[in-house]
């Protein structure tokens, strides 16, 4: 370390001894100069923790002319180190890597070591995927963003961001965590040995110059993502317990109101009946070893009467892996043979 970073630790230290004794918690340096990585502009990166508000008072930001460099001394709490442990992103250098060069108390790193620990084994659990698959969902945000604005300052920005946020989805779907700056990013992404260019593409949307175009490259690089970001669930097989009263709520829900939008001419109607069946396919094979029986290609705007035949053949479809599970919807000629049957138990108690 230089005496120029040296000489910013010590200022710290004093600052602190003198207004706030008990607000310091430790210092760490990470970044560039930590990895060894920096040049001659490097900054210095440092984790000034504090125990409480009073510390705000050593933050400070300022120029240093004779080398033209700018320092940013930001201080961190032990709640932002714990939120960051939640690895609800990819840049966790600050807590994982800061080299300590000052402690009051041994305390403190027994403290900073536990919340360490937190966070590597969230990134070596299956947590990870949960938290690589919100980055992602906030990229696609980002996404639709793009796709909604016409102007170039803004989609470059927004695709940027969505960028970020797939990077930081990728890195914790492998369990990893940027540990260098900036400069490095693409290749700590490349040392993944993901299955397609992942620099190549994040640079055609960085180089497209027309809206049209930063839509187009960006889409590609959701494309190319979103099948490797996809997490493969462990599905219970199918069964007379987790497929129960399944069929029946399909048939009670939508059956007949799809002949009755075709009756009236009612399309969109039509639509979303069909639609609500679908998403209950959908809603079942996410967790059950089920077909997810694809109907919405098959719908017709011009012929409500298709649909209902559409909604029918699934229906029937499925009620096969119901019957395969050993469950046969239950039918009555009347209401008053189903209340007969639904109260049997009274009779047989009396």
């Amino acid at each position: 370390m230089n005496d120029r970073n040296e000489k910013i630790i010590n200022a710290i230290i004093k600052k602190a001894d003198a207004l706030c004794p008990d607000s310091l918690a430790l210092i760490g340096v990470y970044g560039s100069v930590a990895t060894r990585d920096e040049y001659e502009k490097s900054d210095l990166d440092l984790m000034v923790l504090i125990n409480d508000e009073n510390g705000q008072i050593l933050a400070d930001g300022f120029i240093l002319d004779d080398v033209d460099i700018g320092y940013d001394i930001y201080c961190t709490s032990w709640d932002m180190l714990e939120n960051d442990a939640q690895c609800d992103h990819a840049h966790l250098s600050k807590l994982i890597d800061s080299k300590i060069v000052y402690c009051k108390d041994k305390s403190a790193l027994k403290r900073l070591d536990e919340i360490r620990r937190k966070a590597a084994e969230l990134l070596a659990s299956d947590r990870r995927f949960e938290k690589a698959d919100k980055a992602y969902s906030d990229a696609k945000k980002l996404l639709a963003e793009v796709y909604l604005t016409q102007s170039v300052s803004k989609a470059r920005s927004c695709a940027g961001a969505a960028i970020t946020f797939i990077e930081n989805a990728v890195m914790l779907y492998n369990g990893q965590y940027f540990r260098k700056g900036t400069k490095r990013t693409l290749d700590e992404l490349k040392q993944l040995g993901l299955p397609f260019d992942m620099e190549a593409r994040i640079l055609a949307v960085i180089q497209a110059k027309t809206v049209e175009k930063i839509r187009a490259e960006l889409t590609e690089v959701f494309v190319l993502t979103n099948g490797y970001l996809q997490v493969p669930k462990k599905k219970e097989r199918p069964s007379a317990q987790n497929l129960r009263g399944t069929y029946e709520e399909m048939y009670s829900n939508w059956k007949n109101k799809m002949a009755e939008a075709a009756g009236r001419n009612d399309m969109y109607s039509s639509f979303m009946n069909l639609l609500s069946l679908q998403w209950m396919f959908y809603e079942i094979a996410e967790c059950i070893a089920v077909d997810g029986f694809e109907i919405m290609d098959k719908f017709n705007p011009k012929n409500l009467e298709e649909n209902v035949d559409v909604f029918n053949q699934a229906l029937n479809k499925y009620l096969a892996e119901y019957e395969n599970v050993g469950i046969c919807p239950r039918h009555f000629e009347s209401m008053t043979e189903y209340a007969e049957d639904y109260n049997k138990e009274i009779s047989e108690e009396i």
